[in-house]
């Protein structure tokens, strides 16, 4: 009857109604301008974010058996079990990058800075982040950090995550690494991210076709957020 009704099950997304509108517009029109400028080999284009992954398993969908309960496994891992990664995407040449030591704050948002322009380094090029407005990213010393390093900081818009096309790797890491499996141990959970990182970067055009930008915004979900 609901199908006939033309519904169909669909996971519900949640948008943050605190956006604004105009800021958001302009964003991608500054985000078009970076595109040129990257397309015109003049910067390379990178997407930064932090995630946190847990020992334990996220649930989520699977295949099974119809009429069969999937059931798996879990240690009870400590909410405390988990590891904080920083994330760095380049837009222009389809690498990711992994790191992570310790918490996620201003000292070692201003190291991640140093690792991110040392993976980067040779290609001549000047590094323009796209990122959110987190403490860690506008505290002094990883605004003075990123001047010293030559790095142009692009602040994204508040309240939109969607805006940042990284976000969508910790959802693909998540589906293959933490979806329905319990690792062992931290030291585990963090060689298999790693692995997954490595095997993504093999296939570029595939990893950029999975995290591409948002060039356009929706009029109708424009709607749902504030002026």
């Amino acid at each position: 009857m609901l199908k006939r009704c033309g519904l169909s099950w669909q996971k519900i997304r949640k948008m943050l109604s605190k956006a604004s509108r105009a800021k958001r517009k302009a964003h991608i029109a500054t985000l078009l301008t970076l595109f040129q400028r990257m397309s015109r080999g003049e910067i390379t284009l990178l997407y930064i974010d932090e995630a946190h992954f847990h020992r334990d398993m996220d649930p989520g969908y699977s295949w099974g058996l119809v009429g069969r309960r999937i059931r798996r496994q879990s240690t009870g891992a400590k909410l405390s079990e988990r590891l904080n990664f920083y994330g760095a995407y380049d837009f222009a040449e389809g690498q990711c990058l992994l790191w992570q030591d310790g918490k996620c704050n201003g000292h070692n948002t201003a190291r991640f800075l140093e690792q991110v322009a040392q993976w980067r380094e040779g290609k001549g090029k000047k590094l323009v982040i796209i990122w959110d407005n987190a403490p860690c990213h506008t505290a002094k010393m990883v605004q003075n950090a990123a001047s010293r390093l030559g790095i142009e900081l692009v602040p994204l818009p508040g309240y939109s995550p969607d805006l940042n096309a990284i976000e969508g790797l910790w959802d693909w890491m998540r589906d293959e690494v933490t979806r329905g499996y319990c690792h062992a141990s931290l030291a585990e959970l963090e060689l298999a991210c790693q692995k997954f990182i490595a095997l993504i970067n093999q296939d570029p055009v595939a990893l950029v076709d999975r995290l591409w930008p948002k060039f356009e915004l929706d009029p109708e979900e424009e709607l749902l957020f504030s002026d």
